[in-house]
């Protein structure tokens, strides 16, 4: 095995709660909102899915369903299924919507899982490439150079600058080419049997982890290592 590739949200990274993320938007506007109503507005957030990377949508609105498809294909996609999903709960200043939005894509919304460091570290020290794919609408790498791990990673192949989603094959593809090893030789790391199992369809071995809160997974990740270790000794005693 030479080369490891990564999901970002909820495998490496998890985005704040719906909660935390509803009162930084207030409070960068300058909004104040009851208690009782900032938790009570932001239950209707989440059950409207209307965080990205957050949990998915109750109920998808029939107006959104078109889009909520095709929400990683592009940077606008994304944007308006994201807006339209917030827009189904009322808040104070309807800026507030496009406000949250901006949010979501900042650095201090996204935390790195506890082992997230030391496991991209190891494969650095071990001489695999490192390589995050995700099904996204912005870009991501300010997210991993403000908390020091964009050093660890050699390529990154977003849905959004492709045009498709995984499962589509084209971006597992791109990312084992961009870092010269075959899919054969190459893990996906991941936390969606769908979108990330689709590696499986051009050869690598797959890998899930469980998308939880980050205290709830203090070591979700480091099983990776061993996995390169145990490829790395069967090829040599071959």
């Amino acid at each position: 095995m030479i080369a490891v590739l990564f999901d970002f949200s909820g495998t490496l990274f998890r985005i704040e709660s719906t909660e935390s993320w509803l009162r930084g938007a207030l409070a960068a506007d300058g909004i104040a909102l009851s208690e009782a109503e900032i938790v009570r507005t932001a239950e209707a957030l989440e059950a409207a899915g209307a965080l990205p990377g957050g949990t998915h949508p109750v109920r998808v609105p029939q107006e959104l369903i078109g889009l909520w498809a095709r929400r990683d294909e592009s940077a606008e996609l994304h944007r308006a299924t994201y807006t339209g999903l917030s827009r189904q709960v009322p808040l104070p200043d309807p800026l507030l919507h496009d406000r949250l939005y901006d949010r979501h894509r900042s650095p201090a919304a996204w935390q790195p899982y506890p082992d997230a460091a030391e496991v991209l570290r190891g494969l650095r020290e071990r001489g695999i490439g490192v390589g995050v794919v995700s099904n996204i609408g912005w870009d991501l790498r300010p997210v991993f150079r403000e908390h020091g791990l964009d050093a660890y990673v050699d390529t990154y192949v977003l849905s959004y600058e492709h045009g498709v989603q995984k499962p589509d094959p084209k971006l597992f593809a791109t990312a084992c080419e961009a870092l010269g090893a075959g899919p054969h030789e190459t893990l996906m790391v991941g936390d969606d049997r769908r979108a990330d199992g689709g590696a499986a369809v051009v050869g690598c071995e797959v890998h899930f982890v469980d998308h939880l809160p980050v205290t709830e997974r203090p070591k979700g990740l480091l099983p990776v290592l061993d996995l390169v270790d145990g490829a790395r000794q069967e090829t040599s005693d071959q």
